[in-house]
């Protein structure tokens, strides 16, 4: 199983990014799939997770925190194996590891873990 996650960077306070995360050795379409950070000396946060064919909630079904409400975007192509993170308005506090993750529904611990790719938003 390979989660590859993409497109960090450095950006400035209020731009955006978009992270990609591809997926192979697993059925895609059936897997919740989420995006965590991990910014340095904190605990890492779940901050997206869009449900997938599986688990106990509609396919499609998003769920993000107050932190990035509003802010980021998470969406998935099953045709693809991929699941995206759009980040607009970025902060100083949204630097960190950004991590994509797959499981059997949003809201437990996933099974499936990729690198991290790293933001830095600076101010």
């Amino acid at each position: 199983v390979q989660l590859q996650a993409s497109g960090g960077g450095l950006v400035q306070a209020g731009g955006s990014l978009r992270l990609s995360c591809s997926v192979s050795g697993i059925t895609f379409s059936v897997q919740a799939m989420s995006w965590y950070r991990q910014a340095p000396g904190k605990q890492r946060e779940g901050i997206a997770c869009i449900a997938g064919r599986g688990g106990n909630t509609g396919r499609g079904n998003t769920h993000y925190p107050d932190s990035v409400k509003g802010r980021f975007t998470i969406s998935r192509d099953d045709a693809k194996n991929t699941v995206y993170l759009q980040m607009n308005s970025l902060k100083p506090e949204d630097t960190a590891d950004y991590y994509c993750a797959a499981g059997a529904a949003c809201g437990v611990e996933p099974h499936y873990w990729g690198q991290g790719t790293l933001v830095t938003v600076s101010s």
